[in-house]
């Protein structure tokens, strides 16, 4: 028997330490190669950990929502090998064996819980999991789902065993199987059960804890206000039916492509709010392409991925980039590649949008864009001989919260208008 300690890789540029968001295995439990194990939160994106080695786990490094470095013990697992073994997840070797019992005595492992070294593991308390597993033992291990924590949080929420679901591909359950399962499960006479729910005390980590931090450090040091306008989108809408009417087997367009498209064609008059503020350096760094934060809400929490490049796509490259991302987040498998670097963040509620909203930045940008609810009311139009008729209308109101460090209300004010302006004669959003 060999101890094999895998160490925590290098899993993004400039990280020096990830957060435990998820243990998907217990000290105690036997794990194969390749197995997920860990989620592990970094300031960029969550990313899931797979075991390199086939063995029983006889060391865990924390809890969930602690903090373990680059390059420190994960986990150790008890193998069947009687070699060492060497990772290429960081520099040098980081799997190592171990000799147990004579490494222990002179180090203290700073990992929660200890194998015997020889023959079973000890009986320890295992690491509280979010989710717990109501299978007995035996039917556990026949049973073990593979499956993401946002798959296992939403199952967890509707009352389905996920042992019960079966996947349409591999072995790990998705969101997709879930809704299937939901689709034709009752059908079939499933029903969850639901009892009246317990009051509980939820730890704040992962995804919750950095949006909180990152909320209160933007609130805290941009002195943010809002400016609301009220724009006519009868006309978009229009076109956007047009251009769905002809899209072929292109992506059905909502309204936030045509949105991209014109705040990037009026940004460049306005190059104050296309940018991002250092606090350190005391400087301003005016960005010249658009590099648009979607902010989209996922089971985890709110994230921001990036479009690049906005400016240089689309319409229909657009509507691709934006499904694209918010599948990826939603799924839980964005990359970190789709995070960060963002120039000015754009977030909607869709039908949810509300009267108006007040967006906070998303620093250290200096602005962020936000569309409303639209609205069918009756207005007064020219008709044309001097007088005035009633028509129907579409109205949104667009709200934009900016850093006043950065940003006058006058720039907000008058950019706003300039994107009115082309929002409201929708055929110059096409014209070079």
């Amino acid at each position: 028997m060999a101890r094999f300690t895998f160490r925590l890789p290098d899993i993004g540029e400039g990280i020096s330490e990830a957060e435990i968001v998820a243990w998907h295995v217990q000290i105690g439990d036997r794990v194969e190669e390749d197995q997920s194990v860990a989620d592990m939160m970094t300031d960029k994106a969550t990313v899931e950990m797979e075991s390199p080695v086939s063995g029983i786990v006889v060391e865990l490094a924390g809890e969930v929502g602690d903090q373990v470095p680059i390059g420190s013990a994960l986990m150790v697992i008890e193998t069947d090998a009687v070699e060492a073994a060497v990772s290429p997840a960081t520099e040098g070797p980081v799997l190592e064996a171990e000799n147990p019992g004579v490494e222990e005595a002179q180090t203290p492992s700073p990992l929660v819980g200890e194998g015997r070294g020889e023959g079973e593991p000890q009986a320890t308390s295992p690491v509280a999991t979010p989710h717990p597993d109501p299978l007995p033992q035996g039917e556990r291990e026949q049973k073990k789902v593979l499956a993401s924590p946002a798959v296992r949080a939403r199952a967890l929420d509707l009352g389905v065993d996920l042992a019960n679901v079966k996947p349409a591909e591999g072995e790990r359950v998705r969101h997709s199987d879930l809704d299937a399962f939901l689709r034709y499960g009752s059908a079939q006479g499933y029903t969850p059960i639901r009892g009246p729910r317990a009051d509980e005390q939820v730890r704040v980590i992962g995804m919750r804890r950095r949006i909180a931090e990152n909320m209160a450090a933007s609130k805290r040091a941009i002195p943010h206000f809002t400016y609301v306008e009220e724009i006519d989108v009868t006309a978009l809408e229009e076109t956007r039916a047009q251009l769905n009417a002809g899209r072929g087997n292109r992506p059905k367009l909502t309204m936030l492509p045509l949105l991209i498209v014109a705040i990037c064609k009026t940004l460049p008059d306005f190059p104050m709010l296309n940018a991002r503020y250092d606090d350190e350096a005391g400087v301003v760094n005016r960005s010249g392409a658009v590099h648009m934060g979607m902010a989209t809400q996922t089971p985890a929490g709110l994230m921001v991925p990036v479009i690049r490049n906005a400016e240089s796509r689309n319409v229909w490259q657009l509507a691709t980039e934006i499904a694209r991302l918010a599948d990826a987040a939603r799924g839980g498998h964005i990359a970190s590649a789709d995070m960060g670097g963002g120039t000015i963040t754009l977030t909607s509620l869709g039908p949810l949008g509300g009267i108006a909203t007040t967006p906070v930045i998303n620093r250290p940008e200096v602005a962020i864009i936000g569309p409303n609810r639209i609205v069918e009311r009756p207005v007064f139009r020219s008709d044309g001989r001097g007088g005035e008729t009633i028509a129907r209308a579409k109205l949104m109101n667009l709200s934009i919260s900016c850093d006043h460090r950065v940003v006058d209300g006058y720039d907000a004010a008058s950019y706003v208008q300039a994107l009115k302006q082309l929002l409201e004669t929708p055929v110059m959003l096409f014209a070079d």
